[in-house]
């Protein structure tokens, strides 16, 4: 489908760019979601066909780019870090647009609940990158390509039939968020972590584990953790309830510092190196951060600390993205293309002029 001088790392950054957008087009049309609560002003049906075009769209972009590179013979592990570390970084923004849907409201699902359920689906994804940094193998359940495909499904069906279908009960008194809520809980309960355990000790049993000691094998998982257990102290600690006020930019924290520590452990998966104990660059600033909510802040003074830790969070991590791969870039074979073009040189070899048939990659950095 695609011409083959297209990059597979255009493509994967396309198909981000795209669950992006639709993140941003739902927090014009849906700040506080609330918007799908009965009452209030209910987000166009136009936006639910795009969103769910786009969704659909930038999951068949992630499906293609590593056929893209082996099609095209450019298949590097840069490329396959650019694409881990881009869906781990995307966990955040489906999810929250994905609650839209459904909303705040009495029928709908409360801030803290979305919140857990975000993060189940975090742990869900880190899960299989903690299985093959101790086992080698990577395992990506099959309830990804159908969440994706039910989710696009939803989106233009919620255009044609309007969010109130969604006040009704899916069965006897069973809402549709109950369906919801149950199906990510569901598969991450019965399919990723039933099947990364069982991986787990299938190795362990065949004595092929990277790692012999229980702490070692732990460690990718100490980040995410604390990062929990902080995240979760300010929510309760909050003298303004800050995830009410600010839902949307507390979900986006904690998926940007989520998404930094996995990268984390993607490279040390892949290079065969340590994984860091902990992520103190951003870890640091929210305990303090934390500290202080804790002793008494004024609601405004939070708002500020919670839009701050947002904004460098991100900053750091794109920062940290880019500096990755400028050192990857550097290494052979390792490049980050995002053209590849074919073209013919001449060149003189013992007076003779031959033709010579070559790939040009143009490096996006360098």
């Amino acid at each position: 489908v695609f011409p083959t001088w297209l990059a597979p790392n255009l493509i994967t950054f396309s198909g981000f760019l795209l669950v992006v957008f639709n993140f941003v087009l739902m927090t014009y049309f849906d700040p506080d979601f609330y918007a799908s609560a009965p009452g209030h002003k209910h987000v166009p049906d136009w936006v639910w066909i795009v969103v769910g075009i786009l969704n659909f769209t930038a999951y068949t972009l992630d499906g293609v780019d590593g056929k893209q590179a082996r099609r095209t013979n450019s298949s590097t592990p840069l490329g396959e870090l650019f694409d881990h570390g881009l869906d781990s970084w995307s966990c955040v923004y489906f999810v929250v647009t994905v609650y839209s849907i459904f909303g705040r409201g009495p029928s709908g699902v409360s801030v803290f609940v979305l919140y857990m359920l975000l993060w189940i689906v975090l742990f869900s994804f880190i899960l299989s990158h903690w299985e093959k940094y101790n086992t080698g193998v990577l395992f990506l359940p099959w309830g990804y390509d159908i969440s994706q495909v039910t989710l696009s499904f939803v989106y233009i069906v919620t255009a044609i039939v309007g969010v109130e279908a969604w006040y009704e009960p899916f069965l006897f008194n069973f809402l549709y968020r109950d369906l919801f809520t149950t199906i990510i809980i569901g598969c991450a309960l019965c399919v990723t972590l039933p099947m990364s355990l069982s991986n787990f000790f299938k190795s362990y049993k065949n004595n092929t584990l990277k790692h012999n000691s229980v702490y070692e094998a732990m460690v990718p998982l100490f980040s995410p953790c604390l990062l929990f257990i902080l995240s979760t102290v300010w929510i309760f600690q909050s003298p303004s309830d800050i995830l009410e006020i600010h839902p949307r930019a507390f979900y986006l924290m904690v998926g940007t510092a989520f998404a930094n520590s996995t990268c984390q452990l993607i490279v040390c998966q892949m290079s065969s190196t340590r994984c860091p104990t902990l992520n103190w660059l951003l870890l640091l600033p929210l305990f303090l951060v934390v500290m202080v909510v804790n002793f008494g802040v004024t609601a405004y003074v939070e708002s500020v600390l919670l839009y701050g830790l947002t904004t460098m969070f991100t900053l750091a991590h794109i920062h940290y993205g880019v500096r990755v791969v400028s050192k990857a870039a550097e290494q052979p074979f390792s490049y980050l293309s995002f053209l590849i073009e074919e073209a013919e040189f001449r060149l003189t070899r013992n007076g003779r002029k031959e033709y010579w048939h070559v790939i040009c990659r143009k490096k996006y950095y360098k």
